[in-house]
């Protein structure tokens, strides 16, 4: 059994250097921090959200992590309850973390994910006095499909909250060797990402796409209904966190909340408690990328449903299935 913890430097001998006259090292509680931010592609400390991994087989794994009170871009319009879509960061996380911690993933790899899907619990997801603890169980296969060079992973995990389930998923993905990588984007590592103009674009307004600050905005309106197009502020802090050379899936589930928020129109915002998403190509910075919704049937539980797309270049670069129920303020 392994356990990602912190590490101490190689060169330090004394394990009672630093300590309080009289403490011995091991008697003391055993603190907790971050897992390093690399490995889960972060560059801020401050948004990573796992704090361990243990091995339990060869298969499964264990992960603790906390999700703050408060956070700038995950959050709720009513500041009750965490935003689903922190859920589906923290799957990402993950199996980041497990790849280089488990897997012997080096870092400087790139990652490719196929789809991503979660479900939530809404009634463990509220906002309590303490920032939210939780515990993931997190299991990864090989799902069969493979070629020369990458295999596709996959992972299932079930993340609790003081002993009940708050969310379960899954996502597929493969991991990419430097050489690989540069030969899969071709052309597309000499496009420079498009850099924020001075006047930037039309955006929704952000009551429109369920939002509170302009910056959050990702959608910009069209003259076709229920049709809007990709303008993420490429300068956000979180949802452009680490240098990249195309949109990133996050943003791209963003822009899946926010059209889904404005297809409904003043009817409300949908909060995304089950979401699943499949990504085929990579979003490109330079160019437009079109996202479309569609209201879905309607459900026998009452929750609200679209299927919502991306195109760019006329090929199907995503689609995101969601559904949830609608808050009105």
């Amino acid at each position: 059994m392994s356990v990602l913890t912190v590490h101490e430097p190689e060169h330090h001998t004394d394990r009672s250097e630093g300590c309080l006259p009289g403490t011995q090292l091991d008697a003391l509680p055993r603190l907790t921090t971050t897992v390093p931010r690399e490995y889960v592609h972060r560059a801020s400390i401050a948004e990573v959200f796992l704090t361990s991994c243990t091995r339990i087989d060869e298969t499964r794994f264990t992960l603790t992590g906390q999700w703050p009170r408060a956070h700038t871009y995950f959050n709720s319009p009513n500041g009750r309850w965490h935003d689903p879509l922190q859920v589906g960061e923290t799957i990402r996380q993950a199996g980041l973390c497990l790849a280089h911690a488990e897997l012997g993933v080096l870092l400087g790899q790139h990652f490719v994910m196929w789809d991503l899907s979660w479900t939530t619990v809404p009634e463990q997801l509220t906002i309590g006095a303490t920032p939210s603890d939780f515990i993931v169980d997190a299991t990864i296969t090989t799902d069969g499909r493979r070629n020369a060079v990458t295999v596709r992973r996959r992972l299932e995990v079930t993340i609790r909250r003081d002993g009940r389930t708050a969310a379960t998923g899954k996502a597929s993905f493969t991991c990419l060797t430097p050489e690989t990588y540069r030969r899969l984007r071709g052309d597309a590592l000499s496009v420079p990402p498009r850099p924020e103009p001075e006047e930037p674009p039309l955006r929704m307004d952000p009551s429109e796409v369920g939002r509170t600050h302009p910056v959050d905005v990702v959608l910009a309106p069209t003259d076709r209904p229920l049709s809007w197009l990709l303008a993420p502020d490429t300068r956000h802090p979180v949802m452009f966190d680490h240098g990249g050379d195309h949109i990133p899936g996050m943003v791209l589930l963003e822009a899946v909340r926010q059209a889904s928020c404005a297809a409904l129109g003043p009817a409300g915002t949908l909060i995304p408690v089950q979401a699943s998403t499949e990504f085929h190509r990579y979003v490109e910075f330079a160019d437009p990328c079109r996202i479309e919704a569609t209201p879905l049937p309607e459900r026998e539980d009452g929750l609200t449903g679209f299927l919502v797309t991306g195109r760019q270049d006329g090929k199907t670069v995503f689609t995101s299935s969601v559904c949830g129920p609608v808050a009105r303020y």
